[in-house]
């Protein structure tokens, strides 16, 4: 048991002067050296960075952002944005209701619920790279 309390208390003496710079001057690691805690801009790369520069301008380039409602009648529809010529879609015909009516929507003329008759319309979109 002691030699166990010994061979711990060794490993923790030689990671203490490992931490120690060349000339014996213990290494600050703090993060409130570097200025504090760096931001998510700071620490944001590739394509989390480009969302965030695209939602600070009010752009949505990949469609992660709610949809704008419409009213959903014939002449003014849902608009389902989409890369292909047919989507599906799942309408909550009720606020209070948990059961979801799922669709096809295609490609062209607005379509609308089978239960509640609210119209949707499939338009094309483009991806962003």
């Amino acid at each position: 048991m002691a030699s166990r309390l010994l061979r711990g208390a060794g490993a923790l003496v030689a990671q203490a002067q490992r931490a120690r710079g060349p000339n014996g001057v213990a290494v600050v690691r703090s993060m409130a050296s570097g200025g504090g805690v760096p931001t998510d801009d700071d620490q944001a790369t590739g394509l989390e960075r480009e969302v965030m520069l695209a939602a600070r301008k009010g752009l949505d380039p990949y469609n992660m952002m709610a949809p704008k409602a419409a009213s959903g009648t014939k002449e003014d529809p849902n608009l389902v944005p989409s890369i292909t010529n047919k989507g599906i879609v799942g309408c909550i015909c009720e606020e209070d209701n948990s059961a979801v009516i799922w669709f096809w929507l295609h490609k062209g003329e607005t379509q609308q619920c089978p239960s509640c008759g609210t119209h949707y319309k499939l338009v094309p979109h483009q991806l962003a790279h």
